[in-house]
């Protein structure tokens, strides 16, 4: 299990690599006409320019659709089957969520209206716990309790939190970040919950919209075999350019889930509400189906712990849903430092959640999600390396109409993707190259954590106050 969780970067950018080979390979062959100098002109009667219009050949721009075609039907045809089947399974052994067994069990059994406790794990946020618990305090529907789990805290975090008026769990020698100090405190808190008395999981660096803790409780209520609804999560506003660009992001994020009617990439960690039945069937297979220690909720192993639940939650065959009435406001960071730390958490976590699980019907889409990351890599990087070989080889700048064209495409896709974004989003988009550097520095980080996890470097949390702002590495 160490070397597949050690190999599994490598064997995605492998092939991604291999797939944008056997591509150059295909038009390669197209035999180009070799030797044509560009055609000159004039543009709106003041700017000379050079031109080509060559361009890749029918059959080749013809094989590259078709190719991404079938890739894309291909994998949505998959995800459907897969989900389907968990969906039908009456397997309790291996699916003991699956949606027809938790009906079938549940058919006919009130067990009280949908109530919410909310755990906040907390490591020194005194910037931020006092809007955080403003939000759940000011919810349509309350919570029954908060919790603010206080891991290690040496400032006033669990001060403002009593005076808060809500209850403060101080952890005991926990040395397993937030994992550990969730683990402690779900073991006192789970077994006085009943099967309608939901657990919500939230950061301290975040604030719920107002009709979260609702949304999430109908969503419950009219569906019973639904295990866990995750929050959609917004960028906070400020710190310019950079967080600009991590709200676009994010933006996007929305906009695919939403084109996926909610079904879930990752609970995320901002704000994720849980059945309890949900957390004790992870709890009770850690160390037979599920990696990790047998009692734990959370691996503590796992870099990134939301990531690694929800791939536990779909192994045992959870229906999870993120709905648009369940959003949230979460911290950006606040420079390149701050967010190459986190991303670089993120990343790394995400693929040493793949190598635990290796090759299963519920991780299939996450593989290939991480070998589309790894193409991409490959496809930026080369058409970047492209631009700068003909600035370099050539002492006048050489336009084509048809690659000019494909960046129109790409930019307008920008543009629509970001378009609930406002303004500034919409803006960033249309300029093109920015967010071209923003992906090339995701791709390096992408890169960075491959190269980590095979020379198995430590990983750490690196959770690290940035100035007044409290944002923090470790988000």
């Amino acid at each position: 299990m160490q070397w597949l969780q050690r190999s599994v970067g490598l064997a995605i950018i492998g092939s991604a690599a291999l797939g944008a080979t056997a591509l150059w390979v295909a038009v390669a062959s197209g035999d180009p006409e070799a030797g044509r100098a560009p055609s000159e002109g004039v543009l709106f009667g003041i700017w000379k320019v050079f031109y080509d219009t060559e361009m890749p050949a029918p059959r080749i721009l013809l094989a590259a659709v078709g190719v991404a075609f079938l890739l894309a039907a291909g994998v949505a045809g998959i995800e459907r089957r897969l989900l389907t089947r968990a969906r039908r399974s009456e397997d309790s052994g291996r699916m003991p969520l699956a949606p027809k067994l938790v009906m079938s069990e549940t058919r006919g059994v009130y067990a009280g209206p949908v109530t919410i406790t909310v755990l906040i794990p907390a490591h020194n946020e005194e910037g931020c716990i006092a809007e955080t618990l403003r939000s759940l305090l000011s919810q349509s529907m309350p919570p029954a309790r908060i919790v603010v789990v206080a891991d290690n805290c040496t400032d006033g975090t669990v001060r403002l939190a009593r005076e808060a008026g809500v209850d403060v769990f101080e952890t005991v020698d926990n040395t397993h970040k937030k994992a550990g100090g969730l683990n402690q405190a779900l073991a006192e808190v789970l077994p006085g919950q009943g099967d309608n008395d939901c657990v919500m999981i939230m950061d301290a660096d975040t604030t719920l919209d107002d009709g979260f803790l609702e949304g999430a409780a109908n969503r419950l209520t009219w569906d019973r075999a639904l295990m866990a609804v995750g929050g959609l999560f917004y960028g906070e506003d400020g710190f310019g350019l950079i967080g600009q660009f991590q709200r676009n992001e994010y933006t996007r994020y929305q906009r695919d889930l939403r084109r996926r009617r909610g079904r879930v990439f990752v609970l995320t960690g901002t704000a994720s509400v849980f059945r309890p039945r949900a957390l004790r069937a992870v709890a009770e297979e850690r160390g037979k189906i599920l990696p990790g220690v047998p009692g734990d909720v959370y691996d503590t192993v796992a870099l990134t712990e939301d990531n690694e639940l929800t791939i536990a939650l779909k192994t045992l065959g959870a229906l999870m849903i993120s709905p648009s009435e369940c959003t949230v406001v979460t911290e950006v960071m606040p420079n390149w430092r701050g967010l190459w730390a986190q991303r670089l958490r993120w990343q790394r976590g995400a693929l040493e959640n793949l190598g635990a699980y290796g090759l299963r019907p519920q991780t299939f889409r996450y593989w290939m999600q991480q070998l589309g990351i790894g193409y991409g890599v490959i496809a930026l990087g080369a058409y970047l390396s492209l631009i700068i070989l003909m600035v370099l080889a050539t002492s006048n700048w050489v336009w084509f109409p048809f690659w000019i064209g494909i960046g129109l495409v790409f930019t307008l896709e920008r543009v629509v993707t970001v378009w609930r974004g406002g303004w500034k989003a919409r803006l960033l988009g249309l300029s093109l190259f920015p967010e071209l550097f923003y992906a090339m520095f995701l791709n390096v980080v992408y890169l960075k954590g491959i190269w980590d996890l095979s020379l198995a470097k430590q990983a750490d949390w690196k959770h690290v106050v940035q100035g007044d702002s409290g944002a923090k590495v470790g988000s």
